[in-house]
């Protein structure tokens, strides 16, 4: 499957942060109720296509700020050779890299020093979330602000009203492979605009929960989910959303994010396929 366009009509949310009145909430209602899910190890074929195995760890992490790193310090002292594969080399000769623009996990045999390779026994994967799954605690709070938002984009734009008066505008999206800087469109593959990627039993808003709170507020994620809920309804009532039509357009673009539309006619398909 190839990868959806990136410029699809896309339906959107506003409202007043409860928690902060000087605040507005945009959210993509198309990207939160889409089917994405992680597919690491799952069939992920990764950013790189010469380092498969390695998903999106194939570049360094970019550190937000010194709470950032520290966090991410933390757990270093906590991992354990039986943890983190390369410990010994993040120990001795660092595992972050920093200039006068940027902080980042050192890039090492070509990805990130804190991805474990295949083979080793505690399993592939980042070891940062697999000690955080160990610990039973969510991995945002022992992965890099960029690791762990990841692919939700939060945006803050200052707005101006006729009447003088201003707030700040919070929006929550997908982190398309735009969203990378120049570079993004270089990538041998990316998971958002992926239908291999669309195949998740919930949507966003309900599997990135923590992450949306965490970005948002529990106050501002009770309506943004209650909005998604709604939404989901809408697209619910409507007999054929997201499927395409005669004409072989997708019908109502708007509800259904382009790649969990194909996944499901994809599946659809498989399903129509097979002998009874």
């Amino acid at each position: 499957m190839t990868e959806t366009p990136l410029e699809t009509p896309r339906a959107w949310a506003e409202f007043t942060d409860p928690a902060e009145p000087g605040q507005r909430l945009r959210v993509d209602l198309t990207w939160l109720t889409s089917r994405w899910r992680c597919i690491f190890g799952a069939g992920c074929p990764g950013i790189d296509a010469d380092e498969p195995d390695a998903g999106c760890c194939t570049l360094g992490a970019h550190f937000t700020d010194a709470d950032d790193v520290a966090r991410v310090a933390a757990v270093v002292e906590r991992l354990g050779p039986d943890e983190w594969e390369l410990r010994d080399a993040g120990l001795e000769e660092g595992w972050q890299v920093a200039d006068e623009d940027a902080s980042t996990t050192r890039v090492v045999d070509g990805a990130c020093i804190f991805l474990n390779r295949p083979g080793f026994p505690a399993g592939t994967g980042c070891a940062l979330h697999q000690h955080a799954v160990a610990e039973g605690v969510e991995p945002l709070t022992t992965k890099p602000d960029v690791c762990w938002q990841l692919p939700v984009r939060r945006l803050y734009r200052d707005v101006e009203v006729p009447d003088g008066t201003t707030y700040l505008e919070v929006t929550l999206t997908e982190y398309d492979r735009r969203a990378w800087g120049p570079g993004g469109h270089d990538l041998d593959w990316y998971c958002t605009g992926s239908p291999l990627a669309h195949t998740g039993g919930v949507p966003v808003y309900v599997s990135l929960r923590a992450e949306l709170v965490e970005l948002a507020g529990e106050q501002a994620y009770a309506v943004l989910a209650r909005l998604c809920e709604e939404h989901l309804l809408a697209v619910g009532a409507v007999v054929g959303a997201g499927t395409p039509g005669p004409d072989g357009r997708l019908r109502l673009p708007l509800l259904v994010h382009p790649a969990t539309a194909v996944a499901a006619a994809s599946a659809q398909d498989c399903r129509s396929c097979r002998i009874p």
